[in-house]
């Protein structure tokens, strides 16, 4: 039975589409795309199905212009990681990256995250980034943040015991509300996602093989501070 039909679909907030797409990137788009995309055809997805000999399974939640997945998946070739992203020039740019760089361990859904995530096996991953989310600071926005309840909930179910959750942004009002929503969750939930920062400079330098995203460079050109958090799944 198809999962599509048995869960109403959610609202997307945001753009979904910009600039009219390159001839090259439209050729890459139909020929390219349809082999590296992830349906959501079945109720319950097993992630390693999805790709060749993979020993673990990542997932980037809103991989923007996809510099940082591609370069994770270039980095890590035995690694399997799967890319949402709603706004379709940046799968565009994705599906680029994955030609010329010839990157045979990357999946794509053309969407929202969470109709990815609520479908994953159950300790299917083994990491999960949330890099540079949408803050939509208008207090009225808030509720369309990713981070609230349901998604960490989806993530507790599909980040494995030992897996890792990382979450970067150079908002502090939104930094904050993901420590606040983590620890409501912990405490209504168990002990489930534990932050691994022991001091401030754990949280002010940037993951180990960090490549750097445009947003991030757009933010400390214009005076923010990123922030980088990681949590165990306990």
């Amino acid at each position: 039975m198809s999962g599509e039909s048995d869960i109403p679909r959610r609202h997307v907030y945001g753009r979904t589409k910009g600039k009219t797409l390159k001839p090259r990137q439209v050729n890459l788009m139909e020929t390219l795309f349809p082999r590296v995309s992830i349906s959501l055809d079945e109720a319950v997805i097993a992630p390693k199905q999805l790709f060749g000999d993979v020993d673990e399974v990542w997932l980037e939640v809103g991989f923007g212009g996809g510099e940082h997945l591609a370069h994770q998946a270039e980095t890590h070739p035995h690694v399997g990681i799967m890319g949402c992203e709603p706004f379709l020039n940046g799968v565009a740019k994705l599906v680029s990256e994955i030609h010329e760089r010839d990157l045979a361990n990357v999946r794509i859904l053309n969407d929202d995250a969470r109709f990815l995530l609520e479908r994953l096996a159950p300790n299917s991953l083994a990491r999960a980034f949330i890099l540079y989310p949408d803050p939509w600071p208008k207090k009225r926005h808030n509720k369309r943040r990713f981070i609230n309840e349901e998604t960490l909930g989806f993530l507790a179910s599909a980040i494995r015991p030992g897996g890792e959750l990382r979450f970067a942004s150079d908002i502090p009002d939104y930094i904050a509300w993901t420590l606040a929503h983590v620890s409501r969750f912990n405490r209504e939930n168990g002990e489930t996602f534990r932050w691994t920062a022991e001091r401030a400079e754990d949280w002010r330098t940037p993951y180990e093989g960090w490549p750097g995203t445009r947003y991030e460079a757009k933010a400390i050109r214009e005076g923010r501070t990123p922030c980088y958090l990681a949590f165990e799944r306990l």
